[in-house]
């Protein structure tokens, strides 16, 4: 039975909003009259799972909405999901549960659509698989699994699991790099607010003097100079630049040899290859797990794969396992890939324990690259802090060297 998102006026004129299900909108109007409600819009849940009703907007405007989850209200969601399935209540009303509790219209009509859907007769996959921009190919593929094996709540508990490790490993990351990025960025604007405002000052005391003015102060000068007069040019050069650069990484060839130098690069090459190696090894032991076939688990872990000349890798060496050769022989032909990857991948082959395997290796190197980015934001630190010193002592260089200057003129 189809969903419909209504929008109605109670007894006291107040809006009200929710989801029923009936067979037509005629049924669902005559649903919101017996509940002493006047309809004002009925719209099936189909077309409105990305914008509340009234909005007059649809999945085709999905660009200018916000989505229902983002990755860590995801993994909560499927936490929730898992916890309900698992004690045994069925899928329509664990839907139907999240649905009545979820925060935001964008979230219940999109859990309500899931529901309809899967009321008609659609397996869940297929109805998360409609839904492309809030679920990705490989959380369909592994609900799918779950379904063909029949254990989707414990499926639903590692797919929990692995959202949670991925968004805790993602914002470590992101707190490590946090402190660097804002000391660079306050000394960027320390620098240019000398530039532009103290160094003109300055100058302009020393402007009717015939003495030629030391060279560091000269240069210090000219290039105040250049930022003030042509600063915006430099932004807009900038900027230009910075979008050529991105309009030439979406050429896929461009794209995967720019990756490729990247993975060479002395510290943050290692981060890349160490970060996108624990995510390719976590989905990969999670679908396997599962129970997904080992050639259409590889294609999806690859395509979580955010580096490209990476993503070629995996799936060079999805070809290999298709023509025969093992898992561990078809990573080790590929050198981007850590060693330690295919050390587990090894032992998990000869173990039978590949799944278990994978996610030992997908912990350590989740680990290392974790104390590998706290080693580099520490060492950051004390070097841009330096760097700025540097920068400011040069900047005051300049301003007291004509001044000094002058002093023994005087004498």
């Amino acid at each position: 039975m189809p969903a419909y998102a209504y929008s109605a006026l109670d007894a006291d004129g107040k809006r009200r909003k929710g989801t029923l299900e009936a067979d037509s909108p005629k049924a669902a109007r005559a649903q919101l009259r017996m509940l002493a409600l006047v309809p004002l819009e009925v719209e099936a849940v189909s077309t409105v799972s990305a914008a509340p009703p009234g909005s007059g907007r649809g999945l085709s405007a999905h660009l200018f909405t916000r989505r229902a989850f983002s990755a860590g209200e995801l993994a909560i969601w499927t936490r929730q999901l898992a916890g309900l399935v698992t004690a045994g209540l069925p899928l329509e009303q664990a839907l139907h549960s999240l649905a009545e509790d979820a925060e935001s219209d964008v979230r219940r009509h999109l859990i309500a659509a899931l529901k309809a859907e899967v009321n008609g007769g659609s397996p869940f996959a297929a109805a998360l698989a409609r839904h492309p921009r809030e679920f990705s190919d490989v959380f369909v593929a592994v609900i799918g699994a779950g379904e063909h094996s029949g254990d989707l709540g414990l499926v639903l508990e590692r797919l929990a699991d692995d959202l949670e490790e991925s968004q805790n490993l993602k914002a470590k990351l992101i707190g490590a790099a946090l402190y660097p990025a804002i000391v660079s960025l306050v000394s960027l604007f320390i620098v240019l607010f000398l530039l532009s405002y103290v160094v003109p000052q300055v100058a302009s005391v020393f402007a009717g003097t015939d003495r030629p003015l030391p060279m560091l102060t000269a240069a210090m000068l000219g290039f105040s100079s250049l930022v003030r007069h042509h600063g915006w040019m430099l932004l807009l050069l900038l900027v230009a630049s910075a979008t050529g650069v991105q309009l030439l990484r979406r050429q896929p060839l461009v794209r995967q040899r720019f990756d490729a130098v990247w993975l060479r690069l002395p510290l943050v090459g290692r981060l890349a290859r160490g970060y996108n190696a624990a995510r390719f090894a976590s989905t990969l032991a999670m679908l396997s797990a599962a129970g997904v076939p080992i050639l259409k688990a590889l294609q999806a872990a690859a395509d979580t794969l955010s580096n490209r000349a990476l993503r070629a890798d995996a799936l060079e060496a999805a070809v290999l396992v298709r023509e025969g050769a093992s898992l561990a022989s078809a990573l080790a032909q590929h050198k981007r890939f850590p060693g330690l990857l295919t050390l587990f991948t090894r032992l998990g082959d000869q173990t039978g324990q590949l799944p278990l395997m994978l996610q030992r290796a997908a912990r350590q190197l989740g680990g290392d690259v974790q104390r590998q980015a706290l080693q580099l934001a520490t060492l950051l630190e004390p070097l841009l802090i330096v760097a700025m010193g540097l920068v400011v002592m040069l900047i005051v260089l300049a301003v007291l060297l004509p001044i000094i200057q002058l002093n023994q003129w005087v004498r």
